[in-house]
């Protein structure tokens, strides 16, 4: 079964919707941020100036931003991919270091047309697979495609609900990639469950969102209405990064760093 040891580097991303958010993982000493707008139906494609704001808010780590048009699937038509093939050298314009893409045939199989696209566009970035890598009909079929792509990192929870979850599938996924791309495990991710997943999957890289929900400042509150459909977020909650959670994954990863 695979281990962390101490002579291991565990390389920390931290997923925000907020410039503040990337400040806070900055501070907490996390490596980059995967910065994404929408988070509640998955995450979608933020706008330039958010990608401006969070650049300057967190200078001293990377900023890899979402390339996702919409919720939904990651099966995508050419309006579609014109759109994120702009989108990518819009973040790039304005001094994104990464981005984080994906998309995928009806079939199931990584849709490698566009992939290609989207690659051309993000010359010179680091470039991250998205969790479409968890929706895929062959996971080993979709790494092996990755490394001829020459994309550095694939962002996946082995294909369940949560990293836990697939974190024997991970371990499989991070010996068959045997360094040629990176397996990062993302979902679910926390203070309790950091050390195990770790353990079981020998894992370098942690993806995380560390998220909490604090109440609306709004004095005068309509509670008559909401701006959403039936499901829907509270419109007067907010979803912050929070540092006291960021600050407990990476004391529990650089305490799995000396288990053996």
């Amino acid at each position: 079964m695979p281990t962390t040891t101490t002579s291991q580097r565990i390389r920390y991303e931290v997923c925000v919707d907020s410039a503040a958010g990337a400040r806070v993982a900055q501070d907490a000493g996390a490596h980059r941020v995967e910065l994404c707008s929408a988070l509640f139906e998955g995450g979608v494609t933020p706008s330039a100036g958010l990608i401006e704001a969070t650049v300057a808010a967190a200078p001293a780590i990377g900023v890899h931003v979402l390339i996702r048009p919409r919720g939904g699937d990651f099966i995508y038509d050419d309006d579609e991919i014109r759109v994120m093939v702009r989108d990518i050298e819009t973040a790039a314009a304005l001094g994104a270091h990464g981005v984080v893409i994906g998309a995928l045939t009806a079939e199931g199989d990584i849709d490698t047309p566009t992939m290609r696209r989207m690659l051309t566009a993000a010359s010179g970035l680091s470039v991250t697979f998205h969790r479409a890598f968890d929706m895929a009909r062959d996971q080993f079929a979709a790494l092996k495609e990755m490394v001829a792509l020459g994309v550095h990192r694939v962002l996946t929870s082995g294909g369940e609900s949560t990293a836990l979850e697939g974190a024997p599938r991970l371990a499989e996924l991070i010996r068959a990639a045997d360094n040629r791309v990176v397996i990062m495990p993302g979902g679910g991710i926390n203070a309790r469950n950091t050390q195990r997943i770790l353990r079981i999957t020998g894992a370098q890289e942690l993806h995380f969102s560390a998220g909490a929900t604090v109440d609306s400042p709004a004095l005068h509150r309509n509670v008559r209405l909401t701006m959403g459909g039936s499901l829907r977020n509270d419109e007067y909650q907010r979803r912050v990064t929070d540092r006291s959670a960021v600050d407990g994954i990476l004391a529990a990863a650089s305490a799995a760093r000396g288990l053996g």
